[in-house]
C-alpha cells in the first residue's frame, strides 16, 4: 500500500471583483448606508488592513458581515484572512482609476456631514 500525501488545507479565499468589473453603481448602492460609509470612513482614516474585530460598529455581528461582504462585493474594499482574522483594506488605487476624485469627495463630504451633525 502506496502512502498517501495530504495536500495542504485550501486557503480561505474570498471573491472580489477585477478592477474592470467594478461598477460606478454599485459602489454608490454601497457608500449609501451609513454603517458601510462608517466603516469606510474608519478604513481611510487608518490608511491600512484592519481586522474586522477593530470596528465598533452599532449593528449586530451578522449585520456587520453584510455590510463587509456589500463593500467587497462592490469592489469598496478587499478582504483577506491572516490567520483567523479577516483583515480589510480599501481598495483606493483601483477606486482612483475608474472613478477619479470620487472616493475622496464621498470622504469629504461624510467628513462635513458628521461635523455638521455632531457625530
Amino acid at each position: 500500500m502506496t502512502p498517501r500525501t495530504q495536500s495542504p488545507p485550501a486557503a480561505r479565499e474570498l471573491d472580489h471583483p477585477a478592477p474592470g468589473e467594478i461598477r460606478l453603481e454599485g459602489v454608490l448602492h454601497a457608500l449609501s448606508d451609513p454603517v458601510r460609509l462608517r466603516i469606510v470612513r474608519y478604513l481611510a482614516a487608518a490608511g491600512e488592513d484592519l481586522a474586522c474585530s477593530v470596528f465598533d460598529l452599532p449593528v449586530s455581528k451578522s449585520t456587520t458581515t453584510h455590510h463587509f461582504r456589500v463593500l467587497r462585493e462592490n469592489g469598496v474594499i478587499r478582504q483577506c484572512y491572516r490567520g483567523t482574522a479577516k483583515m480589510s483594506t480599501l481598495r483606493r488605487d483601483d477606486l482612483e482609476r475608474l472613478f477619479p476624485g470620487l472616493l475622496d469627495s464621498v470622504l469629504t463630504a461624510a467628513a462635513r456631514q458628521a461635523d455638521r451633525l455632531g457625530g
